[in-house]
């Protein structure tokens, strides 16, 4: 998957809060006023961020890139950044960036060897995701986990992509994102060794040219699923 990055995602406030409402409808047709509120809390802005510099301290390059867009966005933006440069203090074993998410677009696309962990609220990162699985060759690959960090409660894990309903049944499916996700909820669990075999068999499978449609194979999902069921087993 190219140079491996990882997209630390707040899930839980941000720009997908639900804070607003839609206003004067009885004005008639066009005369409708919709708000819609981001919510930035500094408690939720550390949380995130110091999950990340967590992660980037596990990783060959310890490296965090704050995602932003304080240019435009003088309140919740500005207290982001203004976390971040807080946290990042308390990291000084961790390189560190903060970019705008429009900048940081085109360095997902130009310059992805440069990054390692990315920290974004849950828009910017909403859409980074889905940016960072299409440049590694499909949504079909990403992996992702919603995690309580406190562990009070369940994660969730799932493939990036959504249920694509309009090809089940087809055989077209890709299973990796799927089977990369029940990785890391392994690790989750602390079962790191099994973790890792998941993810060798995955790049054993893919090594090995068995390759659904998606990132121009001719394997069926089921196929994908015995490749990788054997590497296991081998």
């Amino acid at each position: 998957m190219g140079s491996h990055w990882v997209v630390v995602r707040e899930n839980s406030e941000g720009e997908y809060a639900g804070l607003g409402g839609r206003n004067f409808s009885g004005r008639g047709p066009g005369g409708e006023v919709a708000v819609q509120s981001a919510l930035f809390t500094e408690v939720g802005c550390e949380r995130i961020m110091r999950f990340a510099f967590d992660l980037a301290r596990t990783r060959v390059h310890k490296k965090v890139s704050s995602v932003t867009k304080s240019n435009a966005q003088q309140y919740g933006m500005v207290l982001w950044d203004d976390v971040f440069k807080r946290v990042a203090a308390d990291y000084p074993d961790v390189e560190t960036e903060s970019v705008l998410v429009d900048a940081m677009s085109a360095k997902f696309v130009l310059k992805p060897e440069d990054l390692s962990v990315v920290v974004a609220s849950n828009l910017n990162a909403d859409i980074l995701s889905d940016l960072g699985s299409a440049l590694a060759g499909s949504l079909g690959l990403a992996a992702s986990a919603n995690l309580n960090p406190e562990r009070r409660f369940p994660g969730m894990f799932e493939p990036v992509h959504g249920s694509a309903p309009d090809i089940a049944g087809q055989g077209l499916a890709n299973p990796i994102g799927a089977v990369g996700s029940a990785a890391l909820m392994l690790e989750h669990f602390g079962l790191p060794d099994q973790a890792a075999r998941l993810d060798k068999a995955i790049e054993a499978t893919t090594a090995a040219g068995i390759l659904t449609r998606d990132v121009g194979g001719t394997a069926t999902t089921e196929d994908v699923v015995k490749a990788l069921i054997d590497a296991l087993n081998a």
